[in-house]
């Protein structure tokens, strides 16, 4: 401990140390594929995605098939799109639980996780964008002697 100071003028040459930011590393598997596990609401999907033409499957179905409506699909879009990845990965997932739109934010969700476990360098983007925030909104659950979570029953003076 000799590099101790002795006086206040010695304390305005001292150097911070900045902390370095943590180092992200490349995790896929012996097949090249990259995994992540999305939620939202009800909904968990297991995402996997490799380097490919962009066809996008879930639950063994073309995405067009089982997400009908062009909102669904343009949301699980948005994490690849962001990225400036769109057309260069093949996404296969499985989802189960909650409703339509829950589920295609799940698949969002796992789409972002996994595309940062691929390429640790897009975490920034993606996190500017907020798709890798779980979003922890989930339907409030019902009360007693309510009619659903906060809605009364009919009142009647007489």
């Amino acid at each position: 401990m000799s590099d101790t100071l002795q006086s206040l003028d010695q304390l305005s040459q001292v150097k911070p140390v900045a902390p370095e930011a943590p180092k992200y590393v490349k995790k896929v598997d012996k097949l090249n594929r990259a995994y992540a596990t999305g939620k939202r609401k009800d909904a968990v999907a297991r995402v996997w995605i490799k380097p490919g033409a962009g066809k996008i499957s879930v639950n063994t179905r073309d995405v067009e098939i089982y997400f009908a409506r062009p909102v669904l699909r343009m949301m699980i879009q948005q994490p690849l799109v962001a990225a400036a990845r769109n057309g260069q990965y093949d996404v296969i997932c499985t989802v189960a639980g909650g409703g339509l739109s829950g589920q295609a934010g799940a698949v969002r969700h796992g789409i972002s996780k996994a595309l940062t476990a691929f390429e640790p360098e897009l975490r920034g983007v993606l996190k500017k964008g907020g798709f890798l925030t779980r979003d922890s909104r989930v339907v409030e659950r019902k009360k007693y002697g309510k009619a659903k979570a906060r809605k009364s029953f009919q009142f009647s003076k007489r």
